[in-house]
């Protein structure tokens, strides 16, 4: 039988165009970080230039497009396109701080800010690593981040990226969330996961959720409208949530879980470009 190393498709590679849903000013944004970067660390010279790379990194993030397809695409080599951990790594540093974005919303005259959670699935992992990044809850292997937005479902803040099997309560102990409201005398909204979260001060909690029927009992009909009540005050950190995951590299995340933190981050800093412009 005789081996055949060439391309199953041929020699001929086809290019095709494809649409990319973002505004002109947030391509001239991201090459102008990427200018600047080059400027610091006085890197003169690259194939592309600032425009192409912004366009071929933002491909890559809101389309999940393969970086081999988009290298092949631009006529450069796979090996060439590696400047997309360097702009996720320039866009996450301008990320707002916990501290920064609660200290914005009580500037603003704000009182309360809706906390939630949500999984970002990743690849399955082989070894010990495999348990830890694994949620019963979902049933999938993700990191879970948390995440806050104000009263209209604006994004504030995205926490650092928690194991899989990590609940939402023990990472925002592990944020240390009730202290950080406290100091601004915010106070949070949250889903019935969050439930004993701040029990520290019983007459004036600081994070409000709803009630949750235990050994075997039924809720009140007060309390079920305390509940819908609740439910309707947190609705739009869902929209947050839905405007972060129009980035579809978010469907699952393929590089090494230790950039994902910066990843989610650097995709806030965008969405919060989008919005503003």
């Amino acid at each position: 039988m005789k081996k055949n190393a060439s391309p199953a498709g041929g020699d001929i590679s086809l290019v095709y165009s494809v649409r990319l849903p973002l505004s002109s000013a947030t391509v001239n944004h991201v090459a102008s970080l990427i200018r600047a970067h080059r400027k610091k660390i006085r890197s003169r010279w690259r194939t592309l230039n600032d425009g192409r790379i912004a366009v071929i990194v933002l491909a890559h993030l809101r389309n999940d497009e393969r970086l081999a397809d988009l290298a092949g695409g631009t006529g450069v080599s796979a090996s060439t396109v590696r400047w997309v951990l360097e702009v996720i790594d320039l866009l996450a540093a301008r990320s707002p701080r916990l501290d920064h974005a609660l200290a914005k919303v009580a500037k603003d005259s704000g009182c309360v800010v809706l906390l939630d959670g949500t999984l970002i699935r990743t690849r399955r992992r082989t070894g010990r690593a495999n348990r830890k990044n694994y949620s019963g809850k979902h049933k999938a292997h993700g990191l879970l981040f948390l995440a806050l937005t104000d009263a209209k479902g604006r994004l504030l803040w995205i926490a650092s990226a928690r194991r899989g099997a990590c609940s939402e309560i023990t990472a925002a102990r592990y944020e240390k969330l009730c202290a950080r409201l406290r100091e601004f005398e915010l106070g949070a909204v949250a889903d019935l996961g969050f439930v004993g979260l701040d029990d520290g001060d019983g007459e004036h909690p600081r994070v409000i959720t709803g009630f949750r029927a235990s050994g075997g009992r039924r809720l009140s009909s007060s309390k079920k409208v305390v509940n819908r009540l609740i439910s309707s005050l947190r609705a739009p950190v869902e929209h947050g949530f839905a405007s972060l995951k129009t980035f579809r590299i978010l469907t699952k995340v393929r590089m090494h879980p230790r950039h994902a933190t910066a990843l989610v981050r650097a995709l806030l800093v965008l969405t919060h470009h989008q919005v503003a412009r």
